[in-house]
C-alpha cells in the first residue's frame, strides 16, 4: 500500500504502482475481508487505485 497519495502524485510512476496495488488487493481479496481491519485494508487500496486512475486519466 502507498503511504501517501496526494495531488502531485507523478503519473509516471503509475504503470508500476497500479501493478503494486492490484497485487495487493488480489492478495487481501484471496484471503477473504473477515475483520474489520481487513476491510479497511481493501476499501484503501481500493480507493488508491482509483485515485491514480482518475489522477493521470487512465482508462480501466
Amino acid at each position: 500500500m502507498i503511504d501517501n497519495l496526494e495531488s502531485n502524485y507523478n503519473c509516471a510512476n503509475a504503470g508500476q504502482d497500479l501493478h503494486q496495488l492490484k497485487q495487493e488487493l488480489a492478495a487481501l481479496q484471496e484471503q477473504g475481508a473477515h475483520d474489520q481491519a481487513s476491510k479497511e485494508a481493501i476499501h484503501r487500496l481500493e480507493n488508491q487505485i482509483s485515485f491514480i486512475l482518475n489522477k493521470c486519466d487512465i482508462n480501466h
